[in-house]
Formats: C-alpha cells, structure tokens, sequence
C-alpha cells in the first residue's frame, strides 16, 4: 500500500465575500506524481497558498510525512520540505545560477563567500537530475527550460520531499516538455512527491499517476490516471460535457473580400513573409517555437521594426511604423503575455476598457464617468466578463476574464482586424471555451481574426485556413479540410 505524504483534509478558507475553499480535500503519496486540475478560480492556487503559509487556513487539517501541521510563512513550509515552482520563475537573471541556489545561505570561507564550494554543490545537484548547466554562467542567459531545472534544484536543495509544480510546461517545447519529465520520473524513482497543477490535460497521461479536480474551491473527486478519459475529467472540472471537435470546413465565402495583405515582409526573424485574410476568416498560424510567428505579428503591428515588405489594408496600401499607426488602420494585437502588453492589472475592469479610446471620453481634463460606465457594461454583457462590479481590480479576475477584458478594448474601439497571439494560454478548459465561442461570433459578425497558437487541437477546431512557418518563412498554406496534424509538423519542421 502506498504510503501517505501529504494529507489535506477538510480545508476551509474565507475571503471578504468570497467561500474561496469549501471543504477542500487532497492526499498525494511518496513517489506519485499527483495532478491537480481545475478551472480558473476552481481553489488550486489559494489551496496550495494555504500549504506553502502564504494563507492561513480557517478550518481542516495539514498533515505532511504523518505530522499535523500549521505553515506560518512560506520559509516556514520549505523548512518542513515542501517546495513550489511557480509559473512565472524567481531567479535573479544577473546573478549565476549557484548565486540563485545558494543565495542567502552561502557556503563561507571566514567572513568570504567560497565560490568554488558553492559552484561544486551546484553542479552535483543538478548532476544528480541529470542536467548540464554551468553554474557560473547568468542565470538570464539559459532558456526557460533550464531556469525551471534550475528551480527544480533549488527547491531540493532546501530537502523539499514535496515539490509543487505549477504549469511547468507553459512556455515550453515539445523536447523541452519531455526533457522535464524525464526529470520528474528521477525524482518519482527517488520518492518525491510531485503536485502538477496544468491546463494540458493532454500531457497528464504521460507524466501523472493520480489526478484531483477541483471545482468552485471544493473537491469534486481523485481518479488513477490510467483509468479515466479526458471526457471525464474535463466533465468533472465544469459539470458538463464539452465536445472538441476539429473543423471539417471553412466558413468563409469564397468571394469574402481580402481585408489584409501582407506581401514579403521582411524583419527580425521574418523573411519574406506573405499571406491574406479574408473577411470574417479565422486564419490560423503554426509552428514550433521560435518559428517567427510572433515576430511577424509584432511586425506586422507597428511594435517591431519591419526592413521590407508591403501591407494592405481593405486594398489600400498603408504604412505601419508604430502600434498606433496599426490601430489607425483597425489592426489590433492581443499578447501572448496579456498581463505585460495588454492589462494594467493594477486599475479596474473599466479604466482597462477604455484604455485604447479614452480620448474619446474626455470632457477638457476630466473623464465623463457615465458614458464611460455605460460602455463598459455593454461590453462585459456582451462578452460575457464575469465580475462584481467594473470597478474590481484585474488582477482579481481569473485568466479568462482577464483576456475578455482584452478583447473587449479592442471591440469598444471598433477594431475590424484582430490578432490573438496564444488566446488560450494559462486558462482553463471551460473559459477556452468561452474564447472560442467569442471569437465565432466575432467572425459572424464581419471581424477578421489571426491567430497564432502552439495548441495543434485548438488551430484544428477554430481555424478556417492555416499558414505553417518555420525558421521565419511561410513553408506552406493548408485549407482546414485538407489539414492533418502530420502535415502541419511536416511543414513546420521543413526549414530544419
């Protein structure tokens, strides 16, 4: 019988006005690696904030390696041996990566940090996970791969028995993925105990032995791995069925006029790059990392330089040297990092609305507040943002509702052209679900949509036609009823 590593039971959290976790449950054993799954604001991350003393729970019980117990403060939690990896890393870029390791508890020579001790025992750690990192260069110049390896050795240096991993794969590639699995086996095979929180549920197969889903902050049941089916599991997260099926047709007339052209545009890792967008048209854009995607996108919109090229706009040829020129034309581009480039966070539901068109709302100095209102709320209605007043901050809001708060910028300035650059990215299967149902409806309504994305399902299911690049060119053009995921990474790797 396995033996218990971790027990939570019965685990209660309030927040002003909100239940955030309603007798929530989760037991993960040595040597497992445990999933842990659900929707945006389902209670994983505040049940996980509880365990490593960012929350103090208000009922339940912690127990960890059969000792109940209370994590003051996160120091506290990684004192008892439970370590986290966050989505977004917290190495310091300028400092090596033995600096990042040890910082803090460096081994010392006298009142003199000793450097070659603290290098040995850096590269033994990451020796031990089968990883080759110099751990004199900058943590800043490894890849984001080898920053969370590094991590992942940083958290078992403080002799974290639990390791919590929260989407751990996010932004990397398919052998970068595969490369970090074959690390958590090791560290399965060496009787850790793994929580691995994603939104991939295609990935949890390959890498979990049980899954638990939460929903609502409540605990909605475990299942083995092997034993239940996507279907399931997805039925379990939002208490419905959904269907993903791929597209087997185009939507778009085939006298939809062109709304966007772009002819052999030329820039940073974009070389000769040509294609057009139809009215009403989702067309999508695939590639493997570093395709060049994104870069002629940002191109394309006025935020990275363009060397050569021609754009036309509804048969008009137009010059677009910054972002504002693009939202001249009706070009608008959602990031793939909508917390960096698309949200101030910070402000509220409505000030982010309008962000793009406030001009339009001045009175001389002053804002006129109740169009302002009016016009925020038409759209939350329209798009569904769930909040409780346009006055709540962003950063309250989950991932999905965050990126409608994006679209809907957009769509108040009337945007006609949108490019959604990993739309998806970070939320859950039933706020996906939302997104896609936006998007059809935007294109049903004449709006043009481009749309970059590393998930093969998610081109397959929305896409009316899809362009492949590789290494910075366009290797091929697929109508979706020709498209096959073994011809996409034919073409995607063509260049190789």
């Amino acid at each position: 019988m396995a033996e218990a590593l971790l027990e939570m039971i019965g685990i209660q959290k309030y927040f002003p006005g909100v239940h955030a976790l309603d007798n929530a449950s989760l037991n993960v054993n040595k040597g497992e690696v445990h999933a842990l799954v659900g929707e945006n604001g389902a209670g994983k991350s505040t049940l996980m904030k509880v365990l490593t003393g960012i929350y103090q729970k208000d009922a339940g019980t912690i127990r960890f390696r059969g000792q109940e117990i209370e994590p003051a403060n996160p120091k506290h939690s990684q004192s008892l041996g439970i370590g986290i990896i966050h989505q977004e890393l917290n190495l310091m870029p300028h400092l090596t990566v033995a600096q990042n390791i040890f910082i803090g508890r460096e081994p010392r020579k006298g009142i003199f940090i000793d450097q070659s001790t603290e290098n040995k025992q850096t590269r033994d750690m990451l020796k031990a996970l089968n990883v080759d990192i110099d751990p004199t260069i900058p943590a800043g110049k490894l890849t984001v791969a080898k920053q969370q390896m590094v991590e992942i050795a940083k958290a078992l240096s403080y002799d974290s028995e639990l390791l919590i991993m929260d989407e751990p794969t996010a932004a990397l590639t398919e052998s970068e993925i595969q490369e970090l699995f074959k690390v958590i086996r090791d560290l399965r095979e060496k009787g850790h105990g793994i929580i691995y929180i994603s939104h991939r549920l295609d990935e949890l197969p390959q890498i979990s032995d049980r899954v638990t889903v939460m929903r609502d902050g409540q605990y909605v049941g475990t299942r083995e791995t092997s034993r239940v089916t996507k279907e399931e599991i997805i039925s379990m997260m939002v208490g419905r069925t959904i269907y993903e099926k791929p597209k087997s047709h185009s939507t778009v007339p085939k006298d939809a006029p062109v709304v966007l052209k772009a002819e052999h545009l030329m820039g940073s890792n974009v070389k000769d790059v040509s294609f057009e967008l139809r009215r009403g048209e989702i067309l999508g854009f695939a590639g493997l990392m570093g395709a060049g995607r994104t870069e002629t996108m940002r191109a394309l919109f006025g935020a990275d330089a363009l060397t050569g090229g021609d754009i036309y706009v509804k048969g008009k040829k137009v010059h677009i040297k910054s972002p504002s020129d693009a939202i001249a034309h009706g070009i608008c581009y959602l990031s793939e990092d909508r917390k960096a480039f698309g949200l101030a966070v910070g402000l509220s539901v409505r000030d982010n609305c309008v962000m793009a068109t406030l001009d339009e709302y001045m009175m001389g100095v002053f804002t006129n507040d109740r169009k302002i209102e009016a016009v925020t709320n038409e759209y939350v209605n329209k798009i569904g943002i769930k909040t409780p007043s346009t006055k709540q901050l962003v950063k309250n809001l989950s991932g999905g509702n965050q990126q409608k708060i994006v679209i809907a910028k957009w769509l108040i300035r009337n945007s006609d052209i949108l490019i959604f650059d990993e739309p998806t990215r970070g939320i859950d299967v039933g706020a996906k679900q939302e997104i896609y149902k936006l998007m059809n409806a935007l294109v049903e309504e004449g709006k043009s949509i481009i749309m970059i994305s590393s998930e093969m399902p998610e081109l397959l299911r929305m896409s009316d036609r899809l362009v492949v690049m590789c290494e910075g060119s366009v290797t091929g053009e697929l109508d979706i009823a020709e498209v096959t995921q073994e011809k996409i990474m034919t073409l995607a790797t063509m260049n190789m």
